[in-house]
């Protein structure tokens, strides 16, 4: 039969081959793995080989196909070719034949993954940073931080370790009415205090101390822009009194002056903890707890927003890809599944740690 002669021979040219004698299993079989090409003869027991190629395409756009037809005729062909057949084949099959096809064909699959590719890449450059993501969850966020950035009120960004909480902060600057000043971050974990608050509200020279030298610290770097404190359920409970003088007073006293100072930066805040508990626990300010909680926005975890794994997917392999030189173009439908089906406790920021060693690791063009 014409389905074991093909399968021998490219078994033996070096291809993965699996036979489907029916529509049927066919179907069944692409359901369950990923596949490059597909080979069908258009006489089937059970159906029409050109129809069987539309209903895979289906289940995978990405499955090139070659028609097996016994007359080689226009209208055959273009039926094949409407039904996205990459080329037909005509029988009595020749083996040079198909093998010469096949090696136009992943010619052309490489240069139309590296085609797209790098459409996507020349497009994300133009956009700088980018939420990436199509899903209700993630557009539900992206319309509280559109309608938040252009009133220049303080933020408070919620959500779990490596959800991107920073991306979305600069967003809101971005996209806010002093997106051209700076966007200063710190994470107020940092420690001793006295560096934290010395980062945060600067110093004064001393007197005292010839070599001392003054230091304006964020607040007053950032000038119109914006800060961004990170983890700010972590800061000591003395420097939280002083950071809910900055916001309510817009004043910031630096260490060794005499007298406060003004200060115009944007605060956005983040954390990883439910302040409402750090709060009465005693860990944190109950009034800078309400200063912060005015206008919350949370940031879902990466099992919320399954839909945009496919989305990120190639969004990091593109930047990985590029930064190590690498050519890999994306993942097989396969491994797009089995990422899809992981648990993501380290959420967007374990993904990316993923596909960056599996972009390291790759020898195609193709994660599988």
């Amino acid at each position: 039969m014409i389905r074991t002669s093909l399968r021998e021979f490219l078994s033996e040219e070096g291809y993965e081959v699996i036979a489907a004698p029916t529509i049927a299993d066919a179907v069944k079989a692409i359901r369950e793995r990923d596949f490059q090409v597909a080979i069908c003869d258009v006489q089937l027991p059970d159906g029409d080989g050109v129809n069987l190629l539309r209903k895979l395409l289906q289940y995978n756009p990405n499955v090139s196909g070659l028609i097996i037809t016994a007359y080689a005729t226009v209208e055959n062909a273009v039926e094949a070719f409407k039904a996205g057949a990459f080329d037909y084949l005509v029988k009595p099959v020749i083996f040079d034949d198909l093998a010469n096809k096949l090696q136009r064909l992943f010619q052309y699959r490489e240069l139309y993954q590296e085609n797209q590719a790098l459409r996507k890449e020349l497009s994300r450059r133009d956009d700088g940073e980018v939420i990436i993501g199509s899903s209700k969850a993630i557009q539900e966020v992206q319309d509280a931080i559109r309608k938040v950035a252009v009133t220049n009120a303080n933020v408070l960004l919620v959500g779990e370790s490596g959800t991107g909480k920073e991306l979305f902060a600069r967003m809101i600057h971005r996209w806010g009415p002093k997106k051209n000043e700076r966007f200063l971050a710190t994470n107020c974990s940092t420690r001793p205090p006295e560096l934290l608050e010395s980062q945060l509200f600067g110093s004064q020279a001393s007197p005292l101390s010839p070599t001392s030298v003054e230091q304006p610290g964020i607040f007053r770097n950032a000038g119109q822009g914006t800060v961004f404190l990170d983890e700010v359920s972590q800061l000591p409970l003395s420097t939280q009194a002083r950071l809910l003088r900055a916001m309510e007073y817009g004043e910031i006293m630096p260490h060794a002056a005499l007298e406060p100072q003004s200060h115009q930066a944007r605060i956005i805040a983040a954390t990883s903890r439910d302040l409402s508990k750090e709060v009465a626990d005693g860990r944190f300010d109950e009034a800078l707890f309400y200063r912060l909680d005015g206008v919350k926005i949370r940031i879902p975890p990466l099992r919320e927003r399954l839909d945009d794994i496919p989305e990120l997917i190639d969004y990091f392999i593109a930047k990985h890809s590029r930064e190590m030189g690498q050519r890999v173009t994306g993942a097989a439908s396969e491994t797009i599944r089995l990422l899809i089906a992981a648990n993501w406790k380290g959420n967007v920021r374990q993904l990316d740690n993923a596909i960056e060693r599996a972009v390291m690791m790759c020898d195609s063009t193709q994660i599988r």
